[in-house]
């Protein structure tokens, strides 16, 4: 492993280059190619709340039919999703319901910043110690609570290893981050996309300027300016005039974005864990405890880690009996 660094501020950098490959050649980026679409994250937060029918979905979401179709094709062969041919019903696979904690990290963003239409559960409870809950991100290794600035960066040299092609990614025609008609019904899955929280993570990983996160994500300067203006309407992102040089625009992390790390995080270990060839290219160490860090997520109460069957969703009607959170 190379090139070390802080996840703070007072950090130096790492070079733009090097953090090119780390996270546009990553797990990070390589989900979010296929899972970071905001029908795609709609369609999971509805599997996760218990929906399993073509029509189910079509009602909870207000989605075209050829693109419902289109999706959950999409997820069946990415193996997120089983199709059973007996009853006609879709159901998470073992590599989706690995995605619990990447959920629950959406439920607490939404929670706390979103404005979801959507029937999410309004509270949780942890059945082992019966009270209600809010999800912590905590190191697996050690108890302690994870904090972007307690996470050391390591950046993993390239294996030279080609990923073998997977299947064709759904794509969408630029990011919606504003306040149109569907952003209350599909929150985090609408306001903020796969660039968005690629950007995201590129500030969290010390680009704080316009250059250094243009060669990071590796966009022209065009499409860059039309990302970062609407990362910062959206609240995303807050901007000022450089300290030490105010010809320069600094980019920064508000508390909305902030509180992605848990999701981030969360997610890119599921992609290196579950998606072909998808090696790892950060690993970030615990300054806690000195080990790898590796997320999960813990009850707030008693701070055992949360299981799907463990997890209780209370709102009236909303949540359905068979979902993964609920008993």
């Amino acid at each position: 492993m190379t090139s070390a660094a802080l996840l703070d501020t007072a950090a130096a950098p790492l070079a733009p280059q090097d953090l090119h490959r780390a996270l546009m050649h990553g797990p990070l980026s390589q989900g979010l190619h296929y899972l970071g679409e905001r029908w795609t994250v709609a369609i999971l937060l509805g599997a996760f709340m218990g929906t399993k029918r073509f029509e189910g979905w079509l009602s909870l979401l207000g989605i075209p039919r050829a693109t419902l179709s289109d999706r959950l094709r999409s997820l069946c062969q990415l193996g997120v999703l089983e199709r059973r041919d007996s009853s006609g019903s879709y159901h998470l696979s073992p590599a989706g319901l690995a995605l619990y904690d990447a959920v629950l990290m959406i439920w607490d963003w939404e929670r706390r910043f979103g404005g979801r239409d959507l029937a999410m559960p309004t509270t949780l409870v942890h059945q082992p110690c019966g009270h209600a809950f809010t999800p912590e991100l905590t190191c697996r290794h050690c108890p302690a609570p994870a904090h972007l600035h307690r996470l050391r960066l390591e950046l993993v040299p390239s294996s030279g290893l080609t990923p073998p092609r997977l299947p064709p990614a759904t794509r969408q025609r630029g990011a919606r981050m504003g306040d149109s008609a569907h952003t209350a019904r599909m929150g985090l899955g609408l306001r903020v996309d796969r660039w968005a929280l690629l950007c995201v993570a590129a500030v969290m990983l010390g680009c704080h300027h316009f250059s250094s996160l243009q060669v990071t994500l590796g966009v022209s300067s065009a499409v860059l300016a039309r990302r970062l203006a609407a990362l910062v309407d959206a609240g995303l992102l807050h901007v000022d005039a450089d300290r030490s040089d105010a010809r320069k625009r600094h980019y920064a992390l508000t508390p909305a974005s902030h509180a992605l790390l848990g999701y981030i995080v969360c997610f890119d270990h599921w992609a290196a864990t579950h998606l072909t060839h998808c090696q790892p290219t950060i690993a970030p160490v615990h300054a806690d405890c000195g080990t790898l860090f590796v997320p999960t997520t813990a009850c707030s109460h008693c701070h055992s880690r949360l299981l799907p069957r463990e997890v209780t969703g209370l709102r009236s009607n909303a949540l359905l009996q068979d979902s993964p959170l609920s008993p």
